[in-house]
C-alpha cells in the first residue's frame, strides 16, 4: 500500500503555510547559489521548507532536525520522505534574501502594508562566559600609566642622555620608544660583557656585572612585558571599535545589562542588541547590534532597511527609548522632504505632564520667556539673559548646540536653594533645535 503523508496533515497546520510560502519563491533565486557539478543536490526548496519547520517546532539543531525527519510526520510530508545531510554553508548566505523574498509576498497578498513600522528592541544573551570581559578603558589606562613613562626616564638616566628622546612618548609612539629604548640597553649589556670579558680584576669584574644587571632589568621588562602587552593592547582597541567592551570567547559580543536581572545587582552579560519590526504581528524586517542602546542603533537599523529591496515605512512608532536629537533629525531627513513620520516621544515626555513638573521652578521651561529680548524671567521676577554659545558632545558623540543664559543676580533670591545648587548666579542651558524637535514629538499624532 503506498502511504499519502498529505492526508494525515491538518488543513490549517503550519507545515501548510510553510509549503506554500516556499513555493511561491522562484526557483532561480534559490538555484543561483549553487554551483553545479559532483552528485545531484538535494531541491534548496525541500531544504528550506525542512529547516524552517523545524526552526518553528524550536528545534535548531542539524540531528534535531534529522530527527524530525525520522519520526515527525509534517517533516516527512515535507521532505517527501528524502533524509539530506544539513550541514551546509548556503543557508547563511541567502537567509536575508529571502527574509525580503517573504515580505514582499505578504505586501503583495496584503497581509501587511509597510507604512506602519512598529520598532522596538530586546537583548539576547551570548553564548559566552559572562566572565571573559575585556574592558576598553582598562586597555587604554596601561598607555596611559606612569610606569612606563618611569621607566622610560630610568632608561634614560642609565644610559646617560643616549635614550632621552624615549621620555614623555605619546600612546601612538609608545611601542616604537620602546624599541629603540631595549635596542640601546641591548648595545649597552653588550659592551658591558666585553669589559666583563677583558677585565682582570675580580672586583672590577663584579662592579661591571653590577651595572650590567642594572641593565638588564629593565631590558627584560620592556621585551617581555610592556611591547608583549602593547601588541595585544593593539589588538584589543581594533576589536574595540567604538564599543567599550568584548568578550574574549565570542569577540562580537559586547557587555551590556539584560532585562532578565535574577539577581536584581545590574549585572553586565555578554549580548547583542536586537532591534525588530512588526506589523500585523508579522516581523518586517530585523537587524543585530552590538551597541547596548536602542537610541544609538535606531540609525543604523533604518540605513539597513534602506539598503534592502524593502520599501521605506511611512511612519515609524517607538517608545521612549529611540526619543533623540539625532534620530529625531534623521527621521526629518532634508528640509524640503522627510525620510519618514515618526511617533516616538522623548524620555520626559510622561513627566511633563505631571502636575508635580509643571510646579517644578527648576525647569526653564516653567519660566517665562521674552522673545523681542531673547531673555527669560526667573520666578523671583529678574531677567536670565542671554550670555553665550556653548557646543558639547553627548555620551554617544553627537554635538548639540547650547545657549547659555545666566541670571542677572542671584544673591538674596528667596527662591535660589529649591532652584539650583550652583554657587553663584543661575544659568540655563537652552538647546534650541532640541526644543523644536520636541515641540514637534507632542504634535505627532
Amino acid at each position: 500500500m503506498i502511504l499519502d503523508l498529505e492526508m494525515h496533515i491538518p488543513t490549517h497546520h503550519v507545515a501548510r503555510v510553510i509549503d506554500e510560502m516556499i513555493e511561491a519563491i522562484p526557483d532561480e533565486q534559490l538555484f543561483a547559489h549553487y554551483t553545479g557539478g559532483g552528485r545531484s543536490s538535494y531541491h534548496p526548496k525541500m531544504m528550506l521548507k525542512v529547516i524552517l519547520y523545524g526552526y518553528s517546532q524550536k528545534v535548531y539543531s542539524c540531528r534535531g532536525i534529522e530527527k524530525q525527519l525520522r519520526e515527525n510526520l509534517p517533516a516527512m510530508w515535507l521532505a517527501a520522505m528524502q533524509q539530506p545531510d544539513f550541514r551546509d554553508v548556503r543557508m547563511k548566505a541567502f537567509m536575508d534574501e529571502l527574509f525580503e523574498t517573504m515580505i514582499r509576498k505578504l505586501i503583495a497578498d496584503h497581509y501587511i502594508t509597510m507604512e506602519n513600522y512598529f520598532l522596538d528592541g530586546t537583548k539576547i544573551e551570548a553564548d559566552a562566559n559572562k566572565y571573559s570581559f575585556v574592558w576598553k578603558k582598562s586597555t587604554l589606562h596601561f598607555e596611559e600609566k606612569e610606569k612606563v613613562q618611569a621607566t622610560l626616564a630610568h632608561i634614560h638616566t642609565l644610559t646617560q642622555q643616549e635614550a632621552g628622546e624615549c621620555m614623555a612618548a605619546a600612546p601612538d609612539e609608545l611601542p616604537a620608544r620602546l624599541e629603540e629604548a631595549a635596542a640601546i640597553l641591548e648595545e649597552k649589556v653588550e659592551d658591558f660583557t666585553e669589559q666583563i670579558a677583558q677585565a682582570n680584576d675580580s672586583e672590577a669584574r663584579k662592579a661591571l656585572r653590577k651595572e650590567r644587571s642594572a641593565l638588564k632589568q629593565p631590558l627584560k621588562q620592556i621585551r617581555e612585558d610592556f611591547l608583549p602587552r602593547l601588541a595585544k593592547y593593539k589588538q584589543q582597541k581594533a576589536r574595540f571599535g567604538d564599543r567599550n567592551s568584548y568578550s574574549k570567547t565570542d569577540p562580537d559580543a559586547t557587555f551590556m545589562r539584560m532585562k532578565e536581572d535574577h539577581m536584581k545587582n545590574g549585572q553586565l552579560k555578554p549580548g547583542y542588541n536586537v532591534q525588530m519590526a512588526t506589523e500585523n504581528q508579522f516581523v518586517l524586517f530585523y537587524s543585530i547590534h552590538q551597541r547596548p542602546t536602542d537610541t544609538r542603533s535606531f540609525i543604523p537599523h533604518m540605513e539597513r532597511l534602506a539598503a534592502s529591496s524593502l520599501p521605506m515605512p511611512q511612519t515609524v512608532i517607538a517608545d521612549a527609548g529611540y526619543g533623540s536629537e539625532e534620530n529625531y533629525l534623521y527621521a526629518m531627513g532634508e528640509e524640503k522632504e522627510s525620510r519618514f513620520d515618526f511617533l516616538i516621544p522623548y524620555g520626559s515626555y510622561m513627566k511633563e505632564k505631571t502636575r508635580r513638573y509643571k510646579k517644578d521652578i527648576r525647569h526653564a521651561s516653567n519660566w517665562m520667556y521674552e522673545e523681542r529680548d531673547d531673555r527669560f524671567i526667573c520666578p523671583n521676577g529678574r531677567y536670565v539673559r542671554f550670555k553665550k554659545y556653548q557646543t558639547k558632545k553627548n555620551a554617544s558623540g553627537w554635538e548639540q548646540s547650547f545657549k547659555i543664559y545666566e541670571c542677572e543676580d542671584c544673591s538674596d533670591c528667596p527662591f535660589k536653594a529649591s532652584c539650583t545648587k550652583a554657587k553663584g548666579n543661575r544659568q540655563v542651558h537652552w538647546n534650541t533645535i532640541w526644543e523644536e524637535l520636541i515641540a514637534k514629538a507632542k504634535k505627532s499624532p
